[in-house]
């Protein structure tokens, strides 16, 4: 008699095994995604153990070629990452239009806006060959390794290479499930895509640029290669800036140190997640407020503020947190909808308490102090997290819903306290490194990362290797997706520096009125239609450049317009049709969006508040940067 066990086992062996080159094919981005991030995590940590541990052992120039490696080492897996998320189709773009289409001209257009992003591969593939060859003919090598130059660069055409064979394979894919008239379609929008270059051909570069990318927008290609493609078009039509500037962009772009701090706290916060910490927060916040009516609205939410202080995103705040927290408040008799949008409000306060990726992004292309900007959001995010709470006890104690037990009890929170004592010291780890002046942002995001392993691994126990796996790769799509955006918006911001748009901006705005008061109320309502359609970090690597110049002229400090910029794109979070936490919490949930819309109104109402007194109370945002 054969047993299940036999079974299973004599049904392997039947299955037929995958070669190499299979294998290779499917994990291959996984594999190097997850090599490059343990090596830049150890080298980044030995930087700063070095400095403070080891000053005694001589180690030639250890902050100097740990650093570069690391540089080097992160622009590699960023490319290759792009590459992984062409393939999971993870890539940002605005949906808005395409998703009232019917399906087969959706598939129609999305397959015209791939052959469209050919021709952008093709201009950075050969101007990345071309770097190389120039870098190895003149036998120049790197500062502190000392390897030939043409190694670090090679990331650009090897990256792009892998990103249109994953291309290749989606397109392949794609054409298989279409019949041949959707085929003809997507090549005729093709065409037609390029046919407004003929008639645009006189007129200014900044016309055509703009033109063009709220075309590619619509059309709901990826908004990183949106940009890329109408400053191509652009470029081809008027000859703005040279050519080979794609692809020396592609590697200066992100060979940046400051930069790499997003792929760090993306990463902290999904091991994080993923363990024991958030459970041990989730108890803590219930000792603290569950006793209040609406008490599980009041864990989430803060909950939700201590999560942000280690993720520094707002849809990884709601996965993490609305996962067990939306069927638990449903399960004790909250409304569902009420439920999802407690959770993806909060959520938002991921992008406004530090670590912040956002703030890291508007600091790097605004050139401003990410530890300042850091700082300057603290009390804005405590605010946004306090009103909210606010709200939700309102609408709890008028619908009945009680918490789980009538009163506070000192000895269980100093418990629970205790319990989540490791969870806790990761804020105190990032930002008392950054403001002790002990670490860089990077080398405190590097440090967190560090942290979060072992305490996940050996002391916790509660996240396996395989786990680990998961978590750096799921990390390496998400920071990828968002350094190829920033690659983009480099030659974008390129063409928009050159015709002199921001200037233009802000003498058309200044003509409506010089008052402060004016125009940054007109700035905030912009800033939140923006927030409507456009993703956070996109609209602060596009609108940074333009905005950030006007209101210096009016006295805004810019570490001040920072935090108005980020917690006006923080409201979008929550905003049809682009609201990222809406998505995050319907899909946990397996509600529609406008139930939730409807339920998170109050508390939309609330954070625009919040948002006017930011605005017009500048001590806010900067009473914390000022003691620096």
């Amino acid at each position: 008699m054969t047993t299940n066990a036999e079974a299973v086992s004599a049904l392997k062996s039947t299955e037929p095994k995958k070669s190499f080159f299979a294998v290779l094919n499917d994990r291959f981005e996984q594999y190097a995604i997850v090599f490059g991030f343990l090596v830049f995590t150890v080298l980044i940590n030995l930087q700063v153990v070095n400095r403070y541990m080891l000053s005694f052992v001589e180690i030639a120039n250890i902050t100097t070629w740990t650093e570069e490696a690391a540089r080097y080492f992160f622009i590699y897996i960023s490319y290759i990452g792009a590459a992984l998320a062409i393939k999971q189709r993870s890539n940002i773009s605005i949906d808005a239009v395409t998703r009232l289409l019917p399906k087969r001209a959706a598939k129609s257009l999305e397959l015209a806006t791939i052959l469209l992003s050919f021709g952008l591969f093709y201009i950075l593939l050969k101007g990345g060959l071309e770097n190389c060859y120039q870098q190895f003919i003149r036998g120049q090598v790197t500062a502190a390794l000392f390897i030939p130059t043409y190694i670090p660069y090679f990331a650009v055409p090897f990256g792009i290479a892998l990103m249109t064979f994953r291309t290749i394979q989606v397109m392949i894919t794609d054409c298989k499930e279409m019949d041949l008239k959707q085929i003809l379609i997507a090549v005729g929008i093709f065409f037609a895509l390029l046919i407004p270059a003929f008639f645009l051909s006189g007129s200014k570069a900044a016309v055509i640029l703009f033109i063009y990318f709220a075309l590619l927008i619509i059309t709901g290609m990826p908004v990183a290669f949106a940009l890329g493609a109408a400053t191509l078009i652009t470029t081809i039509v008027t000859d703005a800036i040279p050519l080979a500037f794609f692809s020396q962009a592609a590697f200066t772009g992100i060979d940046n140190f400051p930069i790499m701090a997003i792929p760090f706290f993306v990463a902290a916060g999904i091991i994080m997640g993923s363990g024991g910490l958030l459970r041990r927060l989730l108890n803590l916040a219930n000792e603290l407020v569950g006793f209040f009516p609406g008490g599980l609205a009041l864990v989430t939410i803060v909950t939700c503020m201590f999560f942000a202080a280690i993720s520094g995103s707002g849809p990884a705040t709601v996965a993490a947190v609305g996962t067990m927290m939306i069927p638990a408040m449903i399960k004790q008799g909250y409304h569902p909808a009420f439920a999802a949008a407690c959770v993806a409000a909060a959520g938002s306060i991921g992008v406004i308490i530090p670590p912040s990726n956002p703030f890291v992004i508007y600091g790097v292309v605004g050139g401003q102090s990410i530890g300042k900007l850091f700082m300057a959001g603290i009390v804005p995010g405590l605010m946004i997290g306090i009103s909210l709470c606010l709200i939700a006890f309102i609408i709890s104690k008028k619908h009945g819903w009680r918490g789980d037990r009538d009163r506070i009890v000192l000895k269980n929170v100093l418990k629970a306290a205790w319990d989540a004592k490791l969870a806790l010291m990761v804020p105190v780890i990032i930002l008392g490194g950054i403001y002790g002046g002990f670490m860089t942002p990077t080398e405190a995001s590097a440090v967190s990362v560090a942290y979060g392993l072992i305490i996940g691994l050996w002391v916790y126990k509660d996240i396996k290797p395989k786990d680990v796996y998961n978590c750096l790769v799921e990390s390496g799509v998400t920071q990828s997706i968002i350094i190829i955006l920033i690659v983009m918006a480099t030659i974008f911001g390129r063409l928009i520096t050159i015709e002199r748009v921001a200037e233009a901006v802000a003498a058309f705005v200044l003509s409506i009125s010089t008052n402060k008061i004016i125009v940054l109320m007109l700035i905030n309502v912009f800033l939140l239609f923006v927030g409507t359609i456009m993703e956070c970090l996109a609209a602060i690597i596009i609108l940074t450049p333009i905005l950030l110049p006007m209101v210096m002229k009016l006295g805004v400090d810019p570490v001040h317009f920072g935090v108005i910029m980020v917690v006006n794109l923080a409201i979008g979070f929550i905003t049809p049709p682009v609201g990222v936490n809406l998505f995050v919490a319907s899909g946990i949930s397996k509600l529609r969006i406008e139930e939730i819309a409807r339920s998170i109104i109050p508390l939309l109402l609330i954070m625009i508040i919040i948002l006017l007194l930011v605005t017009y109370i500048p001590e806010i945002s900067l009473w914390l940067p000022s003691l620096m």
